[in-house]
């Protein structure tokens, strides 16, 4: 098997880390309802008018929840790499990257809410 080719300059980093996101994208379910869960949240923010502020939080958890299922699908390459028969610390390993998701989508759900609901409230009642 030939070794990973290495990037030499700036554009080749740039042009690999894009083929992991469009790899990721078009391997990982979970990470396209992220992607479409965060399209309507900045639909909701351009339609809602949030603050730069609010753009600010909503921004940095997309980033942050996104981040980290890329990061997962990494570990999960990785870990079948090292062991492609089930183990125990393998399960681990991915569940608890699993896990790092969850606690920041479940953050990032609350912040939305506290954000958007009132928004949505005095639009509605």
């Amino acid at each position: 098997m030939k070794p990973p080719a290495r990037a030499r300059n700036f554009w080749q980093s740039l042009a690999f880390a894009l083929a992991g996101v469009r790899h990721a994208l078009h391997s990982q379910r979970n990470l396209r309802i992220h992607v479409t869960v965060a399209a309507a949240v900045v639909i909701a923010g351009i339609v809602l008018r949030i603050s730069r502020t609010e753009w600010a939080v909503v921004v940095t958890l997309v980033a942050l929840v996104i981040g980290l299922e890329l990061l997962n699908t990494a570990i999960e390459a990785l870990v079948d790499v090292a062991s492609p028969v089930p183990h125990p610390l393998a399960k681990i390993a991915k569940d608890t990257a699993a896990g790092a998701i969850l606690v920041a989508a479940a953050g990032s759900a609350i912040v939305g809410l506290i954000i958007f609901l009132p928004r949505f409230w005095q639009l509605f009642f």
